[in-house]
Parts: C-alpha cells; sequence; structure tokens
C-alpha cells in the first residue's frame, strides 16, 4: 500500500445552548478544498464540533490526503466496485454510522443520494452549492448564469432532502458579476464564498442554533425565508478582503 492508499470500507451575539457530542463526517470526491475550509475551521475552534472521518467514492480524491495530513480518519469507498446506487449507498451508510456522526457535510460528493440515504440521515445533512438557489440547481452554474446575464451570482448551503439541490436554504453569500467575469473567475470568486460561509453554518447546527424542519430551517426557532440567511457581495468582498468598485 503506498502512502496515497487509503482503507476502503459573527452574525449574532446569542449564546447557543450546550449540546452532547459534535462530530462530523465529511463526504468528498475530488480535492476537498471545502474540506479545507473545514479543517481549518476545526484547527481555530470556530466549527463547534470535530471531524472524525472523510469518505470519498474516489480513491484518488486529493482530499484524502487532506484529511490523512489533519490526523483524521480518511476511507475511499469507490462507488465503482458496486452494482447499484442502492447498493453503494447501503454501504456508505454502514461506514458513516460506524462514526456516529451529528451531522453529515457533503462537501463536492458528486453523486445522487437514494431516497433511502437521504431519509436516513435527514435532518442532520448539509450541503454546499454554487448558486443562489433555488437558481440553478444541478451542475454548470457559472457558464448557465454568465449565459443569462445575471448581475448576481454567488452560493448556498442548504439542507439536503430528496429534491436535488432543493432543500430548505440555510446562508447564501452574493457575488455582484461584472462585465470582465468567465466561468473560471466566478468559479474562484465562489469557492472563496464557500470557504467563508460553510464553516459558519456548520458551526450553528452543531451548536443547536440551526435545524430542518418541515417548514424548513430554522435559525435560534425561527423559521428562515426561503434564501435562507444571505452575505450581501460587499460584505463578503469585505471579509474576504477583495478589491471593490467604490
Amino acid at each position: 500500500m503506498s502512502s496515497t492508499d487509503y482503507p476502503s470500507d459573527t452574525m449574532t451575539d446569542m449564546t447557543p445552548e450546550p449540546v452532547g457530542a459534535r462530530r462530523v463526517v465529511v463526504l468528498i470526491s475530488g480535492s476537498g478544498s471545502n474540506l479545507q475550509a473545514l479543517i481549518d475551521a476545526q484547527t481555530h475552534d470556530r466549527l463547534g464540533g470535530e471531524i472524525v472521518a472523510v469518505i470519498s467514492n474516489e480513491h484518488d480524491a486529493y482530499g484524502l490526503k487532506r484529511a490523512h495530513e489533519a490526523g483524521i480518519e480518511a476511507v475511499a469507498l469507490p462507488h465503482r466496485e458496486y452494482d447499484s446506487r442502492d447498493a453503494y449507498d447501503g454501504a456508505l451508510i454502514k461506514v458513516i454510522e460506524r462514526h456516529e456522526p451529528d451531522l453529515i457535510v457533503l462537501a463536492g460528493f458528486m453523486r445522487i443520494l437514494t431516497p433511502r440515504f437521504v431519509q436516513r440521515f435527514l435532518g442532520r445533512m448539509l450541503n454546499i452549492h454554487p448558486s443562489l438557489l433555488p437558481a440553478y440547481q444541478g451542475l454548470n452554474t457559472h457558464t448557465r448564469a454568465l449565459a443569462d446575464g445575471v448581475a448576481s451570482h454567488g452560493c448556498s448551503v442548504h439542507f439536503v432532502t430528496e429534491e436535488l439541490d432543493g432543500g430548505p436554504v440555510v446562508l447564501q453569500a452574493e457575488l455582484a458579476v461584472t462585465e470582465e467575469d468567465t466561468a473560471e473567475t466566478l468559479k474562484e470568486k465562489v469557492h472563496a464564498r464557500e470557504h467563508l460561509i460553510y464553516p459558519i453554518a456548520v458551526q450553528w447546527f452543531l451548536q443547536g442554533r440551526l435545524q430542518f424542519s418541515p417548514e424548513g430551517a430554522k435559525m435560534d426557532g425561527h423559521l428562515l425565508p426561503p434564501h435562507g440567511m444571505r452575505l450581501s457581495h460587499e460584505d463578503a468582498a469585505e471579509e474576504l478582503d477583495e478589491e471593490t468598485d467604490t
């Protein structure tokens, strides 16, 4: 086995109520840049819990190396070794539940989840999507936004439900689209915003402040609007030390 092989198998001042165990399992498929943002937040005690395992459906995902270097259990569970999506999700459920997580975080996990999987973890699974949902569900969000000539783009953290990219939105970060922007520049700017807001949403959940309900996402017991909370372009740019036109 080589060194790159892994086993297969600030917005409010309210003090949250203390909760019990706060364990996180992160699912990835690729480089794991959002995973790294979560690891960095944990290192600085800004995550509200501990990432206990990182699981990838791709054995060579660079995110597994990030996890290993951070001292986090890194597990490769290649989906191609299973005959069906349901068989894979069944195996994935077993691996996840072995770690007894309070929260499952999808960080670039490029798999459509079966209803069985979603229902098993409903209400304790978050995803981040590179658009201002409900706009541009699915793939190629930056190219589609540019083709439509939108003035505003961004990213969204949402609870995972059986509807693809359709679960209750928790938090968004806006990006003002310029005439010079390309799909690549939008990708870079949106990634920066993902890395900013994902650890915040995870921390809210682990603190017990963020909850899933049949009516939608709730924050501190209050139902959030359909777009969740939204960080403006100006506020996001300030947090990220981006240059802005004045």
